[in-house]
């Protein structure tokens, strides 16, 4: 179907819903399936009207479609069929369970088993899993948060899920436009035609005389109508006057060769509108594609850049309403003053958190920044500047700041999802933190990113990685990778110094707009290929520019207006003239104005919180005003109560962590908490993320406040660079009164709330902390060794009520003692895979049962690793350096790779690079294609100076959160690979740990490194450069009774907590495991630098510790 086509359907749909009819819309929504209703869809839901569900829903998506699918249709049976049972309606269940749930076994045969065992319940809830389902409505309401999630981030859905924007009534509109022209066309046009039909095209009787009648005095020459004012087009209702277009206009549109071209019209525009108008088609109307969906590099780029390249700049501008139009209000603007923050000094720059919305970021001109919390009106950090290493920023840094050490904040941003913030200075420097939803700050990244002062800074998405831009007074615009600070991109081009940058993406493209205080305009792609658009801003003057929350609609200003702001894809508001002013999207003429209660400069600076119930306006007196709107002032109220509560409750310390979920739930220990989505609100599409597909009741967040004094930053970097002593952090042996032989494997689920380990005696062990919903909120492991409650939280050596171990099958002929031990774990911790030298177990992890064996020794397996996208492909390395591709589910090896010299010991997926990456005794490392598993690269790592070269041993492989670089760990080395296996990063033992290791991961953010080594240290790294940032040392959590005898106890493995990054478990050779962290929770590992050992080589060193190789090329 055409462009033109799909975008009749719209028309159509906007016609049949303001026509109240409703069943038609939903109808031709479900056959076209270009817009899926999901407010339909969630009264369909609420309502129990599963038959339709499923209908509207087949408009769209079928169950064998993609994983998303599968899980939104597999929800909404399993609610029926509980319903059913709930109801005591056994017939009715075993007809849902044969006719509608029967189709997922198929794929768990397992998981189909276990739904069928509750018909032989009286109370399904009896099942552990179903224990906490309440009543029915409370059960949908639940389900429908976790269909929303699946929905949006099904590919299925892309552009299905919001409606165009245009304005109402714009079939009548269109109608009416045309029976205009026809009546221009008219031989013999009447004064008032009489339309009796639109079947056929108007032309007008002539008059009995036969004489024309004055144009002059036709009542069709008159302003447009406005929206919704047309009256029922019927056999007897006269048309409704429009704009009458001058005959050249007329000419040009019937001599149009390309009739699918929009007919250009320019309005008069509001100020500050600006856009030139060979883009407008591409800026004012976004299509939703008709096809696959194609990066910025492809064809589409070229034909967008043609699009907007040439012709001269234009006011234009933007209108349109959705699809169900909203009623708005005045009273939905925030203007009643309920706060006023005093910062101290002039504020630059405010940002509001994209989630918790009661948190305010503010910069200010002599370089401090401060988080504010509204409900209790107390200033949680304040952070004066500082640079975090002067030895690593530029001479001509070095000497602006000697030579005037006076610096402003220019812009401070909170990054798209909340858990990190940037901060540009009016001298060379960005600095980027890092944030913890309990308000912790953490230094992340500095950057010495122009010369001059850096004018602002933004986060965007390229190429589904996190960046950061910035622009500055060396007229360049700059991309780096937002977790190693790497800089990507340099667009050069402008003759002034940039003023502002707007990153964005529109169809599939990304892009970012620039502005110069000269007044220029540009457009960059991120291919370094120069500007695509080039332009003049009204005023020739320095202006900001922000796309509406739903980037429909692009916004500037300059001159005298120093900050604006929009908000519900409705208002704008700007400082100007002491005053606040408002204006309706809609309509260029001011809505309403506001003084706040006086105390305004001339420019005011302003934002708005996301949702538009809160503004922030600076004042003169080097403060700030809080405005609010009816759900302002409930906010505010509610956050005043949650105070006042906890001033009257106890002060026992207990930590409260709110449950930080990952998008598509954890792959092994690495998590999301960095990577993420990825969008500004105002400036870029806010990102989707699903919680893990596992139970329900693991995917709940908790509105947890911050818990940091007020005008006291408690952010402390760790000072202690070799922890020695117990009492320098906190560590917690498990209790553990069975014996076993050492721990082989290790690691936490992917909720964080259980350890399991493999021993070598091939049983496992599964420790589990309690939940407690009043102190501990979120369920996540907390060290509370020091408080009176200690004993609710330590956790416990858990087994099923049966009382079975869960231990593997061992091989008779050679001692599991012996025997390479492997493990997995699937995403919803639901089942364990495992195997110590006999044939691969499959394990329920609720009762410990064996679900299935697969693959007898000889050869044995080694390492096993589950596909990323399919839970029935397992990856298996052998003892015999094979690697099995087998499918559970059928029983049946796919395929068999071949590529090492001896055992497979290490497994790595990557789904950004669609590859397997493996690694052997050998020391090699290959690279297999997920596609068609042929050998992509091999690659044997380096030897160290010193060390006889080719290695062998033990080698394995983790990739990072971003999913291109790989960590790698051999008992000589610790190493860091791209995806091309060229050698990034390594560091081998030396000094004060000079033992060889044992083990090595990435926690879970992805920002350090952890390393266990034979003489039981624990060494701490920087995860981008691998400097050394801190030491533990056996002492520190080991008792004294396992240092000592002949063979003292030293970690094996090491596991890293998936969402608190400063965790780690370790598993001994003396069978026990140890979880350690920092003594305070507000501390973290790592600290001040040392100068004891050597410079750096790294192009990006870390704060402290030891220096890291460059490799040998």
């Amino acid at each position: 179907m055409s462009s033109l086509s799909r975008e009749l359907v719209f028309l159509i749909l906007q016609f049949l819903d303001e026509e109240k009819f409703k069943e038609t819309v939903h109808k031709l929504e479900q056959e076209s399936g270009f817009f899926f209703n999901m407010k339909h869809f969630e009264d369909q839901v609420q309502a129990g009207e599963w038959d339709e569900v499923e209908r509207y829903l087949g408009g769209f998506t079928k169950v064998e479609d993609n994983r998303y699918s599968m899980k939104i249709f597999f929800e909404i049976r399993k609610q029926k069929y509980l319903e059913a049972l709930d109801r005591q309606d056994r017939a009715k269940a075993v007809e849902i369970l044969v006719k509608d749930l029967k189709v997922f076994a198929s794929f768990n045969e397992e998981l189909f088993k276990e739904i069928t065992q509750l018909l032989t319940l009286d109370n399904f809830r009896q099942n552990e899993q179903l224990s906490k389902y309440g009543d029915t409505k409370s059960a949908r309401n639940i389900m429908l948060i976790e269909l929303k999630k699946l929905i949006e981030a099904n590919p299925l859905f892309r552009d299905k899920l919001a409606f165009p924007v245009f304005k109402s009534s714009r079939l009548r509109t269109l109608i009416n436009q045309s029976l205009n022209w026809q009546h221009q066309l008219c031989k013999n046009p009447r004064p008032n035609p009489d339309i009796k039909t639109l079947f056929m095209d108007h032309s007008c009787t002539p008059n009995a005389n036969g004489s024309r009648p004055p144009p002059t005095n036709s009542p069709l020459v008159g302003p447009i109508p406005k929206a919704g004012a047309f009256p029922p087009i019927g056999a007897h209702g006269p048309f409704q006057p429009v704009v009458s277009p001058s005959p050249g206009a007329i000419a040009g549109w019937m001599s149009s060769t390309n009739p699918s071209l929009p007919h250009p019209a320019v309005a008069q525009a509001p100020p500050g509108l600006v856009q030139p108008s060979s883009a407008a088609s591409f800026l004012k109307h976004p299509r939703t594609p008709t096809g696959v969906g194609m990066d910025y590099q492809s064809a589409d780029s070229e034909h967008l850049i043609k699009r907007i390249r040439t012709g001269p700049a234009d006011e234009v501008s933007f209108s349109g309403v959705m699809h169900s139009s909203n009623a708005y209000s005045q009273d939905d603007l925030p203007k009643a003053v309920v706060r006023t923050l005093s910062q101290g000094s002039n504020v630059m720059s405010m940002d509001f958190h994209p989630q918790q919305q009661n948190i305010l970021l503010v910069g200010t001109n002599v370089g401090d920044i401060s988080l504010w919390e509204l409900g209790s009106r107390e200033r949680l950090v304040h952070k004066p500047f500082k640079v975090w290493d002067i030895q690593a920023v530029s001479m001509p840094l070095q000497t602006a700041l000697v030579s005037d050490a006076a610096i402003s904040v220019n812009r401070c941003v909170w990054g798209p999802d909340g858990l990190m913030l940037g901060v540009a200075f009016s001298k060379h420097i960005v600095q980027i933190y890092t944030y913890n939803p309990t308000g912790e700050l953490r230094q992340h990244l500095e950057i010495d990113a122009h010369v001059g002062g850096v004018n602002d800074i933004a986060f965007a998405h390229p190429n589904k990685q996190l960046c950061i831009v910035t622009c500055g007074d060396d007229k360049v615009i700059k991309v780096w990778d937002a977790v190693a600070g790497r800089r990507q991109y340099t667009f050069e081009g402008h003759e002034a110094p940039v003023y502002s940058v707007c990153p964005h993406y529109k169809e599939n493209i990304q892009f970012i707009f620039s502005t110069a205080i000269d007044g220029k305009i540009k457009a960059w792609l991120y291919d370094c290929l120069g500007s695509r658009v080039d332009y003049d801003a009204p005023g020739l003057w320095c202006t900001m520019m922000a796309y509406s929350a739903d980037g429909s609609r692009l916004f500037s200003c300059g001159t005298r207006v120093k900050k604006f702001d929009t908000t519900r894809n409705r208002f704008l508001a700007a400082g100007d003239e002491f005053q606040i002013k408002f204006w309706d999207m809609d309509n260029t003429n001011v809505l309403t104005a506001v003084d706040a209660d006086g105390g305004l400069p001339a420019s005011p600076r302003l934002r708005f919180n996301k949702e538009g119930s809160l503004l922030a306006v600076t004042t003169t007196d080097s403060g700030i005003k809080i405005l609010a709107n009816n759900d302002g002032l409930r906010l505010i109220r509610m956050l005043e109560g949650r105070a006042m509560e906890k001033n009257r409750g106890t002060s026992e310390p207990i930590n409260n962590k709110p449950l930080i979920v990952n998008a598509l739930g954890p792959i092994g220990n690495v998590s999301n908490s960095v990577a993420p989505s990825l969008e500004r609100a105002d400036r870029i599409q806010p990102a989707v993320s699903i919680s893990s597909l596992g139970n329900m009741e693991n995917n709940r967040l908790v509105d947890v406040k911050p818990r940091i004094s007020d005008d006291v930053d408690k952010i402390k970097s760790w000072k202690i660079s070799d922890i020695a002593d117990p009492s320098q952090m906190k560590a917690l042996r498990l209790p553990d009164s069975t014996t076993s032989g050492k721990i082989v494997r290790l690691m936490y689920t992917n909720n964080g709330l259980a350890l399991l380990a493999l021993a070598s005696n091939a049983v496992h062990k599964l420790w589990k902390w309690p939940r407690n919903d009043r102190n501990n909120p979120s369920g996540k492991v907390w060290l509370l060794s020091f408080l009176k409650l200690v004993h609710m939280f330590v956790p416990q050596l858990w087994q099923p009520s049966n009382g079975i171990l869960m231990a593997n099958d061992v091989n008779d002929n050679k001692p599991a003692e012996e025997s390479t031990a492997c493990i997995a774990l699937s995403k919803n911790d639901s089942y364990v895979m495992s195997a110590s030298g006999g044939k691969v177990s499959l394990f329920n992890m609720m009762t410990f049962k064996v679900m299935t064996t697969f693959v007898s020794p000889p050869p044995a397996a080694t390492f096993l690793a589950f596909h990323p996208q399919d839970n029935n492909i397992i990856a298996i390395g052998m003892e015999d350096s094979t690697i099995l591709i087998y499918n559970v589910r059928v029983d049946e090896v796919k395929t068999k790779l071949k590529g090492h010299q001896n055992r497979i010991t290490g497994l790595a997926f990557s789904q950004t690079l669609n590859v397997l990456v493996s690694s052997g005794a050998d020391a090699q490392l290959c690279v297999w294609s997920i596609d068609g598993w042929e050998k992509k690269k091999t690659r044997f790592i380096q030897a160290p100076t010193g060390r006889q070269s080719p290695l062998v041993g033990e080698t394995k492989v983790q990739f990072h959160n971003d999913h291109t670089h790989l960590l790698v760990a051999h008992e000589s080395q610790i190493a860091v690979y791209d995806c091309k296996l060229d050698c990034l990063r390594s560091w081998s033992p030396k000094d004060a740990l000079s033992a060889p290791i044992s083990c090595a991961i990435y926690s879970c953010d992805g920002l350090l490194v952890y390393a266990t080594f034979c003489d039981g240290a624990v060494g701490v790294f920087d995860a981008d450069s691998l400097r050394l940032r801190c030491r533990i040392a056996p002492s520190a959590y080991i008792p004294s009774f396992a240092l000592s005898g002949g063979n003292p106890s030293y970690p094996l493995v090491i596991a890293a907590h998936p969402s608190e990054p400063n965790q780690i478990a370790v598993g001994m050779t003396d069978g026990s495991v140890h979880v350690v962290e920092p003594s305070d929770v507000e501390l973290k590992w790592g600290g001040t630098p040392s100068q004891d050992n050597g410079p750096s080589n790294s192009s990006n060193p870390s704060p402290s510790g030891q220096a890291s190789e460059l490799p040998s090329r």
